[in-house]
């Protein structure tokens, strides 16, 4: 089977949310950062590595039960781009899931879904992108093929990769989703209390 690395960020300061890091709100018995992180496992994701920048103890603390590989971004401040370079770095997957820590209705079966069509796709195109689609929205995880991997260790636009997307779409693998889980992150207290009512 072909092997995918889920790169999991869990480096942001939780600005937007005051004084509480949004990662370690309760979930479900959990930390919101540790639910995420079972759910890829759950999906049987090959490796799951987890970049930490604002608190990584505590971010660690909360993972300390799961087998998961962590790496810190001591930049993390400068921009999401930085995060998803350290995690590339060490990944060993043929594909790249790209994972936002809090994104936390995403469900096993969703990751799953995502990890079997870039499978599939892969062995029709080694240089594939899968983007989930809800209703004509992109979402994330974004996959990548490890096709890009020096593209994205190169990419200069320090938030993110979707240029980098957007400049490869002959090779993009939209996979229409059942729910907005893959729409729905965590950026306010008012995100937290509507998805945890």
């Amino acid at each position: 089977m072909i092997d995918i690395s889920a790169i999991l960020l869990a480096a942001g300061s939780s600005g937007r949310m005051g004084a509480v890091n949004k990662l370690l709100l309760p979930w479900r018995g959990a930390t919101i950062v540790a639910a995420v992180a079972r759910h890829l496992l759950s999906a049987g994701i090959g490796e799951v590595i987890v970049v930490t920048g604002y608190q990584p103890d505590d971010i660690g603390n909360a993972l300390q039960s799961l087998p998961v590989t962590l790496v810190h971004n001591p930049a993390a401040h400068t921009g999401l781009t930085g995060s998803i370079q350290k995690g590339v770095s060490i990944a060993r997957g043929a594909g790249f899931m790209i994972c936002l820590a809090d994104m936390v209705l995403i469900t096993p079966e969703e990751y799953l879904l995502l990890a079997s069509a870039f499978r599939q796709q892969y062995a029709l195109d080694d240089r594939c992108i899968v983007l989930p689609d809800f209703q004509g929205a992109t979402g994330n995880p974004v996959i990548f093929s490890a096709a890009y991997r020096s593209a994205i260790l190169q990419h200069p636009d320090p938030e993110g990769c979707k240029t980098l997307a957007r400049s490869t779409r002959d090779h993009h693998l939209r996979v229409s989703m059942s729910s907005d889980h893959v729409l729905r992150d965590i950026d306010y207290p008012e995100d937290y209390a509507a998805l945890n009512p």
